[in-house]
């Protein structure tokens, strides 16, 4: 929904992340002026915005079609021109402070007083660039992250006078872009997420400069068995080691000779042909499971840890921001603050004063918010309180939850950095959830997936990694606990239903989705089975041949093809979804309670038993109900041809 403040979006610079910002504007329903300096880097950029919305208005991503977004934008060289009747403009040019404060101080001079000035720089101070214009306090940093298409995550960064209406109005206008911001409430160098994420490739490049590790073991050590999406020398290459080594320059910080020595020989990783890895005579990145270690992986992730402690500590952002930030800014498997609780923030202490006391460095000097907390007994999960209070209303990290005004408990896993899949920590909070909610409150439950990719794409194995084997192999009494929970519970699927996903819809009552959402079970393509009920529900569904050639072969296949076979009761076009999802719940709620209840613990309860066993149950369940208010009310309903209107009594 486009934000009532903010009508039109002027974008300065064409670039990668300017054409993209544009883009996601004019997504988001805003009329857009794209601009720079020379009209072919314009075209270029417009191009590579037509190039965008038309494959995702073919892949039907998008509710419009593609000539109605491009529409939304105009393109111009004349800055005038472009800021002139902008409510909100982005600046999007290179990461340069002059260059910026130059542009910052050109716009102050025509936009309208009431415009909001944002940039998305990375890392600059956004008090610096204020200080080139007469509004500082209109001023606010709006970092996208690259590219901004993909990207959830928004920066929104206070400067010194950056007031609360201000960032609010521009955090605001990020949600409408169907953007996921957080706060950075002060200026400082690297914002969130980097302050956080580059200590991770950092110090394992001071272990690799000390000949403590090596590239393979560490990369390999750090993605199988914490659970990482890149090793540190990974994501080096990846990124740019020239990025690293200027973020620390630039903060008149230390640099890693394993950093250096990279950079003096322009050997900066993927874009340059070789760094840590050698992509051009070589096999590029090439570790395996082989590689693991003994490697100290606290090590690293203390000094992270520290300096997440050290972001909260100095009130620049909540443990709840920095791990969005991470897990959508970095695909972390979780934020550094959640993982601290699971370490023990008295390891990481101990670790961190270890640490200080051999090497002496600034890095390893254990930030006073978390002294504090350790001091206090707040070591984490294990004691109730860490980064989070898990003692009164422990925080969902990955879901979503709120009770209607019709008692329909709607339940969104909110993993959209992974395709909604499954941690740990979002099994036991879905077991948690429906453990915990009073279910007088509950007509009945809805799981859906954030976003418009997946339901849920099926456990994150890599995730699974950082826990303890023994926690894995528990995780199916979530799947119980749907499947026996005393309401209706539909699974809404829209998009990719794989693996745990799938058996979360398979524990469920009823299962919808739109016709072009991808069911599968690709265990087998891992090696694995399904490990949450799928070689069980699926046989009582489909049968046997199906459900062993389905697991055996890892198949995947469209949501019609799921509808003939069984698994789904309705596969319904896009645009009849929502209509049937809630056509499907207007019955749920308006229907008799106890008789649901005892319906679907016969049904369940029937199909272990023999068939005049389940018959008595079904006959002992109806004599119960038939003593009901429930039940009288449904006979003189009748007589009297109105709707009934059902107690639960």
């Amino acid at each position: 929904m486009a934000n009532e403040l903010i009508k039109r979006v002027a974008v300065l610079g064409a670039g990668s992340m300017g054409h993209g910002i544009a883009e996601v504007a004019a997504l988001g329903g805003y009329d857009v002026m794209l601009r720079d300096i020379e009209s072919e880097l314009v075209q270029d950029g417009y191009e590579n915005i037509e190039w965008s919305v038309e494959k995702l208005a073919e892949k039907g991503q998008i509710d419009e079609s593609a000539e109605t977004v491009l529409e939304r934008i105009d393109t111009t060289t004349e800055l005038t021109e472009a800021v002139s009747d902008a409510d909100l403009v982005v600046e999007a040019v290179p990461e340069q402070l002059k260059i910026k404060e130059d542009t910052f101080s050109s716009v102050d001079e025509h936009a309208p007083d009431h415009a909001i000035l944002a940039s998305n720089t990375s890392s600059l101070s956004i008090s610096e660039i204020a200080s080139a214009t007469d509004r500082p306090d209109q001023v606010v940093g709006l970092h996208f992250f690259n590219p901004p298409v993909k990207m959830d995550l928004v920066e929104v960064t206070y400067g010194e006078a950056t007031t609360d209406e201000t960032a609010e109005l521009v955090y605001d206008w990020a949600e409408s872009v169907d953007k996921t911001p957080i706060y950075v409430r002060k200026d400082v160098h690297g914002f969130v997420v980097n302050t956080v994420l580059v200590p991770f490739m950092e110090e394992a490049a001071w272990m690799l400069s000390n000949d403590e590790v090596t590239v393979r073991e560490t990369d390999a050590t750090m993605v199988y068995e914490r659970g990482y999406p890149m090793g540190p020398f990974e994501l080096n290459d990846f990124g740019g080691i020239d990025i690293a080594y200027h973020y620390r320059d630039e903060s008149d910080q230390s640099v890693s000779p394993a950093i250096e020595e990279k950079v003096e020989n322009d050997n900066l990783g993927k874009k340059s042909g070789k760094g840590f890895y050698d992509y051009e005579n070589g096999d590029g990145v090439n570790y395996d499971p082989d590689d693991i270690s003994d490697l100290d992986t606290l090590r690293i992730e203390a000094v992270m840890i520290n300096k997440a402690a050290w972001l909260v500590g100095n009130d620049v952002a909540t443990p709840e921001a920095i791990d969005i930030g991470l897990r959508l800014g970095g695909n972390f498997p979780e934020g550094m603050c959640r993982r601290g609780d699971r370490i023990g923030l008295d390891s990481v202490l101990q670790k961190l004063e270890n640490l200080y006391a051999e090497y002496g460095a600034e890095r390893y000097e254990p930030a006073d918010y978390l002294v504090e907390l350790v001091e206090e007994g707040f070591t984490g999960e294990n004691a109730g309180k860490g980064f989070y209070d898990y003692r009164v209303d422990p925080p969902y990290h990955y879901l979503e939850w709120e009770i209607d005004d019709n008692g329909v408990l709607e339940v969104t896993l909110d993993r959209q950095e992974r395709m909604n899949s499954m941690s740990e920590d979002m099994f036991m909070e879905i077991d948690r959830l429906l453990s915990d909610v009073d279910t007088d409150e509950v007509s009945c439950v809805v799981f859906s997936g954030a976003g418009q990719k997946a339901f849920s794409s099926g456990a994150d194995i890599t995730g699974f990694t950082a826990g303890e084997p023994t926690d894995i192999m528990d995780v199916d009494e979530m799947f119980t606990t749907v499947a026996e929970f005393d309401r209706p519970t539909v699974a809404k699927i829209n998009g990719f239903c794989l693996g745990a996903g799938l058996e979360l819809a398979l524990a469920c009552d009823i299962r919808i989705a739109t016709e072009d959402s991808q069911i599968g079970t690709p265990e087998s393509n891992l090696g694995l089975i399904p490990g949450g009920g799928a070689t069980q529900r699926l046989v009582r569904l489909v049968g046997e041949a199906r459900t062993k050639e389905m697991v055996f072969r890892g198949l995947q296949f469209d949501a019609m093809q799921a509808e003939e076979w069984g698994i789904l009761n309705h596969a319904v076009p896009a645009d009849e979804f929502e209509d049937t999802v809630d056509s499907v719940l207007s019955d749920l709620v308006s229907g008799p309670p106890i008789a649901l209840k005892a319906a679907k613990r016969v049904i369940n309860d029937g199909q272990e038993a023999s068939l005049d066993a389940a018959l008595t149950m079904e006959k002992q369940a109806f004599a119960l109900l038939s003593t009901t208010d429930d039940m009288f009310e449904g006979v003189t309903a009748f007589r009297q041809n109105r709707e009934p209107q059902f107690e639960g009594e």
